[in-house]
Parts: C-alpha cells; sequence; structure tokens
C-alpha cells in the first residue's frame, strides 16, 4: 500500500503570514484543520501506514510542488478543510474531486462514506467534480501529481457543524481514516502519473473535437485523458501563457492532460464506450465571449431558462421572465447578457438570494444604493432591476453613453471604462479577488449545458 499525503487546508501565505481561512466563532478553519489532521495522522500511524504531512508554512502552490517532489507511485494525497457560507444553516461534508475523472469519484464516494459511518448526524452533500465550485477548478485535485481529493468536513459558519468540527474530532479523524485507507488500497497496482513517466504501454484512445473525429490518437494514464500537444495549438490554447497545465512525454510526443484546459475555455468530458474524449471549443469562432463585457450572448432564451432551472428547480417560480429580460436589456446596451446573467446567477445563488438582498428588491448583481445601506438598493420591477445591472456593467466595461435613461444608482460613481474584461471586475464589484474567475466559471457551465462550448 501507498503512502499518504495530508495537507491542512486553509488560506495562503501573504507577506510571510498564514491567512487563517474563514474565521467563525472564536475559531479558524487553519487551527481546526491542523488540530483534526493531528488527529488523522496519529490514528493513521497506529494503524501501520505511512504518513508524510505537508508543512504548515507553506502556501497551496508550495504545497503541491512539495507533494509533487516526493510522491511515488501508489501515493494520495488529500487535503483537508472547512467550508463558510453567508447562509448559517447550509452544512454537511462534501468530497471534490477532478471532473470527468470516474475513477476518482468512486474514490471520494468511498472516503465521504467513511466519514459519515463514524459521524452519521454529519449530513453527506454527496461527492461532487470540482467544477462546481465557485472559481470552477481547485489546484490541488488538478496538479497534484498523486491522486487526490479535497474533503470538506463540514461549515464553520453552521452552529452544528462547529460543534462536531471542535468537539467530536477524535470520530472526524476515525471517519477519514477509515476512507483514506480504504481509498489507498482501492488504487493500490495503478501507475501514478508523472511529468517524465518511465516507458509504459498506456491505452489509446480516441478523441473528438467539436463532434468530428480526430485524426491523431491521445492515451489515458491512471484515468486520465491527454492529448497531443499539436491539438492544443488548433484549440487556440496558448501553453506559453498556462506553465501549470500537466505535460508529459510519451513515445517521443508531448501529451497534455485533457481536463485542465478547461480553464481555457475548452469543454472536456469522456466516452466510457468508446474511449473518446470529448472536446469542445469556440475559441476560434467567438474569441473573448466569456472575457469581455461588452458584446453578443450566444445563449437563447429557452438555454437560460433550462441553466438555471438545473442549479434550481424554483428559480423561475417567481422570475418568469428574467432570461428574457437579460436578453432584451443587454442587446439594448451592447452588454454580453451571458456574463450579466451568469454575474446574476452567483450573485443571487441561482435567485435563491438568501442574504441582505430580498427577492422584493428586484436587486440581482448585489447594487448598493447611495446610501450606503446594508441592503442595497431596491427596483420597482424586475426589468428595472435588469437594467440596472446591465446599466452599471456598462459603466464599468465602457465610455458609450447609455441608450436608456440610467436606472443605476451608482452608475453616476463609476470611473467610464475602467474594467471591459470580467476579472477586472474584481475587488471592484465586490472586495472578492475571485470574482471575475468564479462568474467566468459560471459562464463556462452555461456554455457547456447549451454545449456551446
Amino acid at each position: 500500500m501507498g503512502r499518504i499525503f495530508i495537507s491542512a487546508g486553509h488560506g495562503d501565505r501573504i507577506n510571510g503570514i498564514t491567512d487563517p481561512g474563514a474565521v467563525v466563532g472564536g475559531t479558524t478553519e487553519a487551527r481546526e484543520m491542523i488540530l483534526l489532521r493531528d488527529f488523522v495522522v496519529a490514528e493513521l500511524r497506529s494503524r501501520g501506514v505511512e504518513v508524510l504531512t505537508v508543512p504548515d508554512t507553506l502556501n497551496l502552490s508550495q504545497s503541491i510542488d512539495w507533494i509533487n517532489a516526493r510522491a511515488r507511485r501508489d501515493d494520495v494525497a488529500v487535503d483537508l478543510r472547512a467550508d463558510a457560507f453567508s447562509n448559517p444553516s447550509v452544512r454537511g461534508a462534501t468530497a471534490y474531486y477532478i471532473t470527468n475523472n470516474d475513477e476518482r469519484r468512486k474514490n471520494a464516494e468511498l472516503v465521504l462514506l467513511s466519514l459519515i459511518r463514524r459521524v452519521p448526524q454529519l449530513p453527506s452533500r454527496g461527492a461532487k467534480p470540482d467544477s462546481d465550485t465557485g472559481l470552477g477548478s481547485l489546484p490541488f485535485s488538478r496538479l497534484t501529481v498523486p491522486p487526490s481529493l479535497v474533503l470538506i468536513v463540514g461549515f464553520l459558519t453552521n452552529p452544528d457543524d462547529r460543534f462536531i468540527i471542535q468537539n467530536q474530532r477524535r470520530d472526524l479523524a476515525l471517519g477519514v481514516a477509515d476512507g483514506l485507507i480504504a481509498w489507498n488500497r482501492a488504487i493500490s497496482g495503478v501507475p501514478t502519473p508523472s511529468p517524465t513517466p518511465t516507458p509504459a504501454a498506456y491505452e489509446a484512445i480516441d478523441i473528438s473535437i467539436n463532434n468530428q473525429a480526430y485524426a491523431d490518437r491521445g492515451i489515458l494514464v491512471s484515468g486520465n485523458a491527454y492529448i497531443p500537444i499539436d491539438l492544443v495549438d488548433r484549440l487556440g490554447v496558448d501553453l506559453s501563457k498556462a506553465p501549470n497545465v500537466t505535460r508529459i512525454n510519451y513515445r517521443q510526443i508531448v501529451f497534455v492532460k485533457a481536463v485542465e484546459l478547461r480553464e481555457y475555455n475548452v469543454s472536456v468530458a469522456w466516452n466510457a464506450q468508446t474511449r473518446t474524449v470529448l472536446l469542445r471549443s469556440i475559441l476560434k469562432i467567438c474569441p473573448g465571449t466569456i472575457d469581455r463585457i461588452m458584446g453578443v450572448g450566444a445563449t437563447t432564451e429557452v438555454q437560460l431558462n433550462l441553466f438555471l432551472r438545473n442549479n434550481n428547480d424554483a428559480a423561475l417560480n417567481q422570475f418568469p421572465d428574467i432570461a428574457k429580460l437579460y436578453r432584451e436589456e443587454g442587446s439594448i446596451e451592447g452588454v454580453n447578457y451571458d456574463i450579466a446573467f451568469g454575474q446574476m446567477c452567483l450573485e443571487t445563488n441561482y435567485l435563491r438570494f438568501g442574504g441582505d438582498v430580498q427577492p422584493s428588491q428586484n436587486n440581482f448583481a448585489g447594487i448598493g444604493d447611495v446610501g450606503g445601506g446594508p441592503q442595497g438598493a431596491s427596483f420597482p420591477s424586475a426589468r428595472i432591476g435588469v437594467r440596472a445591472h446591465i446599466q452599471q456593467l456598462k459603466a464599468y466595461a465602457s465610455t458609450e453613453p447609455l441608450v436608456q435613461e440610467v436606472v443605476s444608482p451608482r452608475f453616476r460613481f463609476v470611473t467610464r471604462g475602467i474594467a471591459p474584461l470580467v476579472d477586472q471586475l474584481s475587488g471592484r464589484w465586490t472586495a472578492d479577488p475571485e470574482y471575475g474567475t468564479k462568474i467566468k466559471a459560471i459562464v463556462r457551465k452555461l456554455y457547456e449545458s447549451a454545449q456551446i462550448l
């Protein structure tokens, strides 16, 4: 059986100081996860398992490099984390795995089941692909060489979960240890991919790009599809600007890990029956579709409604015309309504709301009022609320005048044209430095669901 790497997940190191992650109820994510990690390590070692703990002084990137520099065949890696959410009723454990990897999904389910068996009062939120996270991917699950999972053991913002994390640490540790041992045994004998693998006979797989068979073939390495680098060039991805994308040399050809191209607007799926990696890309057809705020949306009203309903069954009950309003208002002002719609989904949690802003305010983008009230601005109808959102985006992204009369209360305070790209909304629309990345992740999922990407 291989070794187990354990990272006590918390924030990065900033100016030499460790970011404690979520700070809730007099404790921090860093403190609780380090304490839990120590219990897990002691339990695993008592059962004769070799464990390597990632130093707590390393940031996320350094932690991944530390693991990769020491990894051997049959090793596995887990990042222990606690979550936080604005709604304190949200709770439960989740195991995140790399998207479209069925083997890793089974591993995540195994680890999660072991945890819940030891702590049955902790709800399970299920094993989920890392594309379901706010950022659309998790570096730990994608860049770590050994098979890896990110295990969320509960929400610090939920009193019940926080009680379990702080007072049932031994039970949590037993469940995590059970799961990690079962997972490690399940994959024993499977070679771990590395940047320079020893010569081996990897399974050849077929490649489909935009529903067309590609002439060359890829390879399957430990359950992950790799494609020839020449195809990556054809997809329009500049790998010189993507140093973290995993590459391997095999039979004098450089192959690239396909799933990591999702960050560059390439959809990646897998057909197990035909052993084919399925790729879709719109980079050559619609450059800037996901990044540039001013532009034309690519979806239909039906596709927007279906995406919203798939993420919240009740979303259209109160706002049945929301997709139509975004398409119409965005088109009038020249704002890409797909981006605006994705931002609305992020701000309202797919029209669930749940924060300071109430549905009756028709405020779909967290627009503040001039007086700085905690609940933000209110609008007389859904259309006017959408119009205000579109106008505020245009204020940031363009210096062109508005077509319609201004209804956004904060339009005049924006330096016009300061943020033409989605990423430039980060730290401006909200203080969240990952705000733009989260919007793009939602738009990317929208395009995948509509089979545009």
